[in-house]
């Protein structure tokens, strides 16, 4: 077993594993962490807890220090430093005339190493950027290609329902979404009204797929048993009515035997029956 504790970097970032050493971190603490960029300032998500070595994400770095106040505001004065790296790489894709977009800088704790996300349709040689861009900031510099929703994320923004996308405030992965979710929940199949900031599929198609899902099955076995009832009845059901979803055990059977002496529909008095049978015979003389 092994003693680990979960921590976020950003908001609505994923969970990241660390060795929590001997700190006593509850969730909520700020802490210093040792990551592959170098040192950075994350939040203590899931305080301390064993789990089976076969089970961990990868292997475990450390975590260094409590964040003390300085960290914080060191971590608030870095914007600035990203901001002039993002001036510098854009200028030097136009001086490149490289097809990409620059999306963001994340600097590391220390400023020893700063991430540059961009997007672009295809794939982009971009050694010469790299090389270009760490002689002029004279730190270790990686680009890192990312998709439409990723960008959108990246950027922020508000939905057509006026709040903050979900991907910025707390949506950490992307569950796949597909136009099946939305014919469920009879929507509209105009991409337009279907289609998030990013141009793909709104994620919130999927947060209550399952609950309409589970609502038109309860609603089908409903309408299957009260047509089934109409039937021992001798009455046809209507093809569009409504109906609501009952417990099977509320749903009552009229026998054959007890239903009243009445005429099912499209069948024939006895009385007439009989006379069209003998004007058939005599007919048939």
């Amino acid at each position: 077993m092994v003693n680990v504790v979960e921590i976020r970097l950003k908001k609505a970032g994923k969970l990241y594993q660390f060795d929590p050493v001997d700190f006593t971190l509850e969730p909520g603490h700020n802490v210093v962490v040792e990551t592959a960029r170098g040192l950075e300032v994350g939040r203590v998500v899931n305080g301390p807890r064993e789990i089976a070595e076969d089970k961990l994400e990868a292997p475990l770095k450390p975590v260094v220090r409590m964040a003390t106040e300085e960290d914080i505001e060191h971590r608030h004065t870095v914007c600035r430093a990203e901001a002039q790296a993002m001036v510098e790489c854009q200028e030097l894709v136009v001086k490149l005339n490289l097809p990409m977009k620059c999306l963001a800088a994340e600097y590391n704790l220390d400023e020893s190493h700063v991430t540059i996300y961009f997007s672009s349709e295809g794939r982009v040689d971009f050694r010469e950027l790299v090389r270009e861009l760490g002689r002029k900031l004279r730190i270790r510099v990686e680009l890192r290609q990312v998709g439409p929703r990723d960008e959108t994320k990246l950027l922020g923004g508000y939905g057509r329902c006026g709040r903050e996308l979900c991907c910025v405030n707390y949506l950490v992965d992307f569950a796949p979404v597909s136009i099946k979710m939305a014919k469920e929940q009879n929507l509209p199949l105009n991409p337009v009204k279907i289609s998030g900031v990013c141009g793909r599929l709104l994620c919130c198609l999927g947060h209550e797929y399952e609950t309409y899902k589970c609502m038109n099955e309860e609603r089908a076995r409903a309408a299957q048993a009260e047509a089934a009832a109409m039937a021992a009845r001798g009455a046809v059901a209507p093809s569009n009515r409504p109906v609501s979803p009952e417990p099977e055990d509320k749903i009552g059977v009229t026998p054959i035997t007890e239903a009243d002496d009445q005429v099912a529909p499209g069948q024939a008095p006895a009385a007439e029956a009989g006379t069209g049978h003998k004007r058939r015979r005599r007919r048939r003389r």
